[in-house]
């Protein structure tokens, strides 16, 4: 990790890390808060940044690997501004989500994994977001919009890329 692109922690976050790994029996029970900081300060965990986390709590990686790749909430690759994280487990799928995952992918002319023009939107396929009795269920950054319909979703797209917040 010698070259200067390489990802850092701020002394600030590395002060707040070494406070967290503090309150545990050892820093691997550190390691989700910590992906979460790392997600949060450089907007997914790419391999360098997952180097980088073993290093500062003496992982290796492989054990930074099984938790970032086992759980979905852990991106690897980056993503629009908004990630609308549609669930389609049995629940939501029971109540239209199939539908409502393609009528956004075609709305927003992209698959998974890509990310719009203007860098707003990435779309992507959870297993189960936890809400079946919202179903559908979509996530946007980490906010639920249960009963989601696709009226409800081109009202949020069309929202943001007015630049209202959401």
């Amino acid at each position: 990790m010698s070259s200067s692109n390489q990802p850092r922690f701020s002394e600030a976050r590395l002060a707040e890390i070494e406070t967290l790994v503090k309150r545990y029996p050892s820093a691997k029970s550190a390691l989700m808060p910590v992906l979460y900081m790392a997600q949060q300060d450089f907007g997914y965990l790419s391999m360098e940044t997952q180097e980088m986390i073993g290093e500062v709590l003496g992982l290796r990686i492989m054990e930074v690997r099984e938790v970032v790749t086992f759980y979905t909430m852990f991106k690897e690759q980056p993503h629009g501004k908004y990630l609308l994280e549609v669930c389609t487990n049995a629940s939501c799928m029971l109540n239209g989500a199939d539908e409502l995952y393609a009528h956004m992918k075609e709305t927003l002319g992209i698959e998974p994994g890509q990310i719009t023009e203007d860098g707003l939107f990435s779309i992507a396929e959870v297993e189960c977001a936890g809400a079946c009795a919202g179903a559908p269920v979509v996530q946007v950054n980490n906010m639920y919009y249960e009963k989601a319909t696709t009226s409800s979703m081109d009202e949020l797209i069309t929202k943001v890329r007015a630049g209202e917040v959401i």
